[in-house]
């Protein structure tokens, strides 16, 4: 099993409010990336989320990509997720961002797809009705990879259109194409993440025990997919958890039982409106419940994995849970609420050095052995060169293939 950072711009409060405040906030979490690189942890997901204040001010992941990618070697670096409306940004454009970034990270970035977090996001872009972007997704993920292969690209479809031959640029680095990906919430959404051969993202609201039907439906799509999207299979699930892993086993359960936590998960009730939430659910404005919570009720909450919490020890045991369901891949979320940036950094060096050695012994990334099987779905050019072309003369500063 795999373990990685997710990185969201989370800036509750006044501090939304404050350029300095923004500015800080973003820069730190891209710089948890950085110091994970050296402490055993595979991968670092950016969100991308708009017009969301205090839950996401990570409106354009790119740039902050680059500038861990050029200040790591190992860690591999992620999208979690691009939404892929058409109203938002024209596919070829998505397309080309991600083989450059390919480039950027020397073969490190994975692919993370989506439709858009809710109502209010995607309406930003004058996207009025969210069903149509299941649709539009459908559309996009199988345009993509062809846009990576071949030189003449064109295409006329429901959503968008490139009209005539294009040969969208960059290509991606080297063999394959980066990971594809997409976010996933109940069980028909596994299944299909599955039937495409694709990885899943999914964010964990509830019970660890509840996932074993969805993992499982993902396992099974997957094992022969009916309709394989890209160059290769990328059979991983990633699951994403809160963590208070700390030296000190009280300090860290302090964290957890302090008072306000919470507030997050209000925010994603408001903006995450297209997904199932309980009928019990608290909803922003309205603050989180105060449970005053007692030593046996957050006992509970582990054991039911709603959190990890407690000293390298303690934690290591309760990734077992995780593991036991299928996942894959186990992302914390970065910002805890609760700790300082001290104590982020002491978590993050602390379950790199202790806790992932336990479970992840394999220095190559999952995505890495996947990406080596792949195999090229089309030619290099869908219409015939006009004889009228004449290519024989070049530059001669023209870089020529070897062979």
């Amino acid at each position: 099993m795999e373990f990685g950072i997710f990185a969201n711009g989370y800036l509750p409060g006044p501090a939304a409010h404050d350029s300095d405040s923004e500015h800080f906030e973003l820069i730190r979490e891209a710089e948890y990336g950085i110091l994970a690189d050296r402490h055993n942890w595979k991968y670092i997901w950016f969100g991308e989320h708009h017009a969301l204040t205090e839950y996401s001010h990570m409106s354009a992941p790119a740039p902050l990509m680059g500038w861990v990618a050029a200040q790591t070697d190992y860690i591999h670096i992620g999208t979690a997720i691009t939404s892929l409306p058409t109203n938002k940004e024209h596919p070829a454009r998505i397309a080309e961002r991600a083989a450059m970034l390919d480039h950027v990270t020397n073969r490190r970035f994975e692919f993370g797809t989506g439709r858009g977090a809710g109502s209010h996001e995607v309406r930003t872009f004058n996207v009025m009705d969210t069903a149509e972007t299941k649709a539009q997704w459908d559309e996009v993920i199988r345009e993509i990879p062809r846009m990576w292969e071949q030189r003449d690209y064109d295409f006329d479809g429901e959503f968008f259109t490139v009209p005539t031959p294009h040969n969208i640029l960059p290509k991606p680095y080297g063999q394959g194409h980066p990971p594809i990906w997409v976010a996933c919430g109940n069980p028909a959404t596994f299944a299909k993440a599955g039937s495409l051969g694709i990885g899943a993202i999914a964010f964990n609201f509830e019970p660890i025990h509840n996932l074993r039907g969805r993992v499982d439906s993902y396992k099974e799509a997957i094992r022969d997919p009916v309709e394989q999207i890209g160059q290769y299979k990328n059979d991983n699930v990633m699951m994403t958890n809160s963590c208070i892993c700390l030296e000190d086993r009280e300090e860290a359960r302090a964290i957890a039982k302090s008072k306000g936590r919470g507030y997050l998960v209000t925010m994603v009730n408001l903006y995450h409106d297209t997904m199932p939430k309980s009928p019990d659910a608290i909803v922003w404005p309205n603050p989180p419940m105060d449970p005053g919570w007692t030593d046996e009720m957050l006992d509970m909450a582990i054991e039911g994995g709603y959190m990890l919490c407690g000293n390298p020890e303690e934690v290591c045991e309760q990734v077992a849970r995780y593991q036991e369901v299928g996942c894959d891949q186990v992302v914390f979320g970065l910002p805890v609420e609760g700790m300082s940036h001290e104590q982020h950094l002491e978590m993050i060096e602390l379950f790199g050095d202790r806790v992932i050695p336990e479970y992840d012994r394999d220095r190559t990334h999952s995505t890495d052995h996947y990406r080596a099987t792949a195999e090229r779905c089309y030619p290099d050019f869908r219409y015939p060169v006009p004889e009228s072309v004449d290519v024989g003369v070049l530059p001669t500063s023209a870089l020529l293939p070897l062979a």
